[in-house]
């Protein structure tokens, strides 16, 4: 299999971006969606625990996804090896969502959503260790922009805030699950070795699944299934479907044809995104002071995903 800088050290031909147009379109698709998890998650996260939450989030991935994986591929149980692959890259992953439905109970859905813009320059670090992929001085210019930007947004354009760098405990705590993802964005190309993408999928989201399951049981017995609202089990499920196994099945056809950087830079569009869901749902108002760090997100977007050549 082609290392990741040999995949992103051909030049950018009119021929090659023409095809791959689709993949970047499939990106914008997946972005729109996680962008679009972030309401959902603060709408519904105060409902159940998010340990449970999690867990019903990830059996519901799993059970929707079994039929189409199985149909496809037939009822075979992968190697121990590969088993032991898909677990470990679970792992980083619930990390993640635990850490995003925790944050969003002390933090709102723009915070969580400009802070998701650092993955970039978080896969790119974690992407120079774990695979050795170069950075070259566009996307660095990129990433730099990009972190600004989601600063700028973090702290509503305000100065000191900013220099005082002031975040709050949720704020923390989703920016440690940022790093458990580009780890996963970085460690999902190294693990690859050629199977169907959706059997992959289903084993991650499995054991993800399975892991929730262990680390939810104290939690259930705080839960009174009945009294919860049904809005709240809409939400579980949307997001199992849109925002869980469908943008994972994404990612991960993105990381294999784009490298994890660029697919990863596309969260730059998140709290553009975000900003645009919690003005239409009356959560947020929207503020001119903003626009900066919007623009610097944009910016960095069109850094990265321009960038002709990156060398091994």
């Amino acid at each position: 299999m082609q290392s990741l800088s040999k995949l992103e050290s051909i030049n950018a031909s009119p021929t090659q971006l023409e095809s791959k147009l689709p993949i970047h379109a499939l990106m914008l698709l997946m972005v729109t969606l996680v962008a679009s998890s972030f309401p959902v998650g603060a709408a519904i996260t105060h409902d159940l625990p998010p340990v449970v939450m999690m867990f019903l989030r990830f059996l519901a991935a799993a059970v929707f996804f079994a039929p189409y994986v199985f149909g496809k591929n037939g009822f075979t149980l992968p190697p121990a090896k590969a088993l032991l692959r898909y677990a470990l890259l679970s792992l980083p992953l619930v990390g993640y969502f635990w850490c995003m439905f925790e944050a969003l109970r002390t933090t709102s859905a723009l915070n969580t959503s400009a802070l998701y813009t650092t993955l970039p320059a978080m896969t790119a670090i974690a992407s120079f260790f774990v695979i050795k992929q170069a950075r070259s001085g566009r996307r660095s210019l990129g990433l730099l922009a990009g972190t600004i930007g989601a600063l700028w947004i973090v702290f509503r354009g305000d100065l000191s805030a900013l220099l005082s760098l002031q975040l709050s405990a949720g704020d923390l705590l989703f920016l440690f699950g940022c790093i458990l993802l580009s780890l996963y964005n970085a460690f999902l190309k190294k693990v690859y070795r050629g199977e169907p993408q959706e059997v992959m999928t289903f084993w991650v989201i499995s054991f993800g699944a399975l892991a929730l399951l262990l680390v939810s049981l104290p939690s259930f017995g705080q839960v009174t299934w009945t009294e919860v609202e049904p809005s709240t089990y809409i939400g579980v499920l949307y997001l199992a479907l849109f925002t869980t196994l469908f943008t994972f099945f994404l990612l991960q056809m993105g990381t294999q044809k784009l490298g994890p950087t660029k697919v990863a830079a596309y969260s730059y569009l998140t709290p553009v995104l975000v900003m645009i869901f919690t003005v239409v749902l009356g959560t947020e108002q929207l503020s001119w002071r903003l626009a900066p760090g919007a623009l610097l997100v944009m910016l960095a977007m069109w850094l990265i995903q321009t960038q002709p050549r990156a060398k091994a």
